[in-house]
């Protein structure tokens, strides 16, 4: 089977809508019962034996070196720290004020590698990694993204000749996909992204759609954002029930 070796991580933007914790923090370094989401997202990756991490850096970023410099290994070359024995993470400056587009490209290319895992630094799910990549090497398009069901705002009730007859929380909801991250990109994306204003979820993914060259792998499983306090609680209630598993 086609293997990839790299994993970038988006771990520059200043996350306003969780200024809470974002005025102080990055936004992946958030932690959930008692570890960054930064180091959840790594240690999901890790079963599927990648070998680099790229932390793609801007806001903040000396707060992630420093934790890593307090909890890893310096390994050779700039802010470089042996994660285990297997995994090396780096952390790379992509600019304070640039958008997600070109942290993306800078860190295509500070690899040599032809394709690369991508996700997000504030989202958490089980998703088969190993099934993703047999989807993107199958389809043989240039990009392939995890489509998950919408975690629902609110409870929900089931209501029969106006008596309530199930009231409860409700998980995600029943209709529509969303981009849950959880990306396969190949090098070439690099470039169709023009410069530091350029939005990954704006013109390269609708060029990359539609030109059929995204994939989507369809998750049904547990996926978990992080943008509130309520959002941040739900997760670590999942990570207690071992639901990242």
């Amino acid at each position: 089977m086609n293997s990839i070796k790299t994993l970038l991580i988006l771990a520059g933007g200043k996350g306003t809508r969780f200024k809470e914790y974002t005025k102080d923090i990055p936004k992946p370094m958030i932690e959930a019962c008692g570890k960054p989401l930064l180091v959840h997202i790594i240690e999901i990756y890790k079963k599927f034996n990648i070998e680099n991490v790229i932390v793609l850096g801007g806001y903040k970023q000396s707060v992630i070196i420093e934790y890593f410099d307090n909890n890893f290994t310096r390994s050779i070359g700039n802010n470089t720290f042996k994660f285990d024995d297997k995994i090396c993470v780096k952390i790379l400056d992509t600019g304070e004020e640039s958008m997600t587009g070109w942290r993306v490209k800078k860190g295509i290319e500070s690899s040599n590698d032809e394709n690369f895992y991508m996700t997000y630094g504030d989202g958490l799910g089980n998703i088969d990694i190993k099934k993703l990549t047999e989807l993107h090497f199958e389809m043989n398009t240039l990009a392939t993204l995890t489509a998950v069901r919408p975690p629902a705002r609110f409870g929900s009730i089931a209501i029969d000749n106006s008596k309530v007859t199930r009231f409860g929380e409700k998980e995600n909801t029943d209709e529509g996909w969303i981009n849950g991250g959880f990306f396969i990109l190949n090098r070439k994306v690099a470039d169709i992204i023009e410069n530091e204003d350029t939005v990954f979820e704006k013109f390269p993914l609708e060029h990359l759609a539609n030109t059929n060259n995204l994939s989507a792998y369809q998750h049904s499983g547990f996926w978990q954002p992080c943008d509130t306090i309520r959002e941040l609680e739900l997760l670590e209630k999942a990570i207690l029930q071992r639901r990242l598993e």
